[in-house]
């Protein structure tokens, strides 16, 4: 028993090791139309996954875009409140070339969930350039 448990605390330390950190981006070129338009488009795609209806979907991807274009957050989680009483939490992340949208965590009433292993919805923001 105490063999079989050492190997397993061995085998889940490795596993951790090798599994690394993710960091997260900001994206860079928000200010080109076409970058802005995928960003929107993705971040509603997944609000609407969620269950979020498509009109308020729509705002909260429109407000939310806006927002990351107009402001020099740096490289940061961000969070959007629907009105529905949900709290989403995203991030972007640069892997190798590509920016990848990240929800990773969904939060309603006293009920909430995280995954930042294998994230809740990955979306790829392709036209768009990251960087850490």
């Amino acid at each position: 028993m105490n063999r079989t448990f050492t190997a397993m605390k061995w085998a889940v330390l490795g596993a951790v090791l090798l599994s690394g950190c993710t960091t997260v981006a900001q994206i860079t070129t928000l200010s080109d139309e076409s970058c802005h338009q995928k960003v929107r488009h993705e971040l509603e795609s997944i609000l609407v996954e969620e269950g979020e209806k498509q009109e308020i979907a729509n705002r909260l991807a429109v407000n939310t875009t806006v927002v990351l274009a107009t402001g020099s957050l740096g490289p940061r989680p961000f969070g959007v409140s629907s009105p529905s009483g949900a709290d989403y939490s995203f991030f972007v992340q640069l892997k190798g070339e590509a920016c990848l949208l990240r929800l990773y965590g969904r939060r309603k009433g006293f009920t909430r969930y995280t995954n930042n292993l294998t994230y809740i919805a990955t979306r790829s923001l392709e036209g768009c350039a990251c960087a850490e």
